[in-house]
């Protein structure tokens, strides 16, 4: 097992633990209880978990980026019923513009039975996901792949984005903050993203029930900025509020049964 793989499987364990011991992950995984404090001290320097005596904790901090591979296999269902929503939204022979993010990759899953889309994305799981569609339009931004991420960004895939006007802009966030708007943990990701926006007819945001009332460093875009939300799980009634101040329509599964 590569050592990469091993604290990958170590970081999965901490997110469903909380807490992980060196004595019992140098037996799980066959290696020594000095393998192991290396591993952790990696993801400590990461800043993806803190050690403490004899083991480590998850760092729960909400700024922390965790790798795509670990953010794709949490809330699976919640993100299928989320891309199922989104799916519904849009049409045979519609433009789209997707980002980077784990949600968007379901997002794609759910569109394939779809016809004659146009789809610009940077991110390179949603390319590797659609390489069995045929009869689709597909567009690369193109620019820096961006390690441990999956995405193009930087200039290039800035000007991409520009370069088009979609139909539909469908793109998650880090955080959603009642002041702020939409924001992203770092500013790469927020330059990416407010040029999608802005290149779209149509705006949805898809996120799921944890990102409300956070927080992160960059503000990718404002309310203004949102035609649609679609989330996991009904919003609290103060966010149902804002939505309607901004006349912004909130999807979630099982809505329509509620009207």
């Amino acid at each position: 097992m590569l050592a990469l793989e091993r604290r990958n499987l170590i970081l999965t364990k901490l997110q469903e633990e909380k807490r992980v011991v060196v004595s019992e992950l140098s037996q799980l995984y066959n290696v020594s209880e000095e393998t192991i404090r290396r591993d952790l001290d990696k993801l400590e320097k990461e800043g993806l978990a803190i050690k403490s005596y004899g083991g480590a904790v998850i760092n729960e901090n909400v700024s922390i980026d965790l790798p795509f591979n670990i953010r794709k296999n949490q809330n699976v269902i919640g993100k299928q019923r989320m891309a199922e929503i989104v799916a519904s939204l849009i049409h045979e022979g519609e433009t789209i513009s997707m980002d980077a993010s784990t949600t968007d990759v379901f997002i794609a899953k759910a569109l394939k039975s779809k016809e004659k889309l146009t789809l610009l994305t940077n991110s390179m799981e949603i390319l590797l996901e659609l390489t069995d569609v045929s009869g689709w339009n597909i567009l690369s931004t193109g620019g820096t792949m961006k390690e441990g991420y999956l995405a193009f960004l930087g200039s290039k895939t800035d000007e991409a984005f520009r370069s088009y006007y979609v139909d539909t802009a469908i793109f998650s966030c880090k955080a959603l903050d009642r002041n702020r708007g939409i924001m992203e943990s770092q500013e790469a990701f927020g330059c990416a993203k407010r040029a999608m926006i802005a290149s779209g007819r149509k705006k949805i945001l898809v996120l799921d029930n944890g990102k409300f009332d956070q927080s992160a460093f960059c503000i990718a875009g404002s309310f203004k900025d949102v035609d649609i939300v679609v989330t996991d799980v009904r919003p609290a009634d103060e966010w149902m509020q804002l939505f309607d101040e901004w006349d912004i329509k909130c999807l979630y599964p099982s809505c329509e049964s509620e009207e």
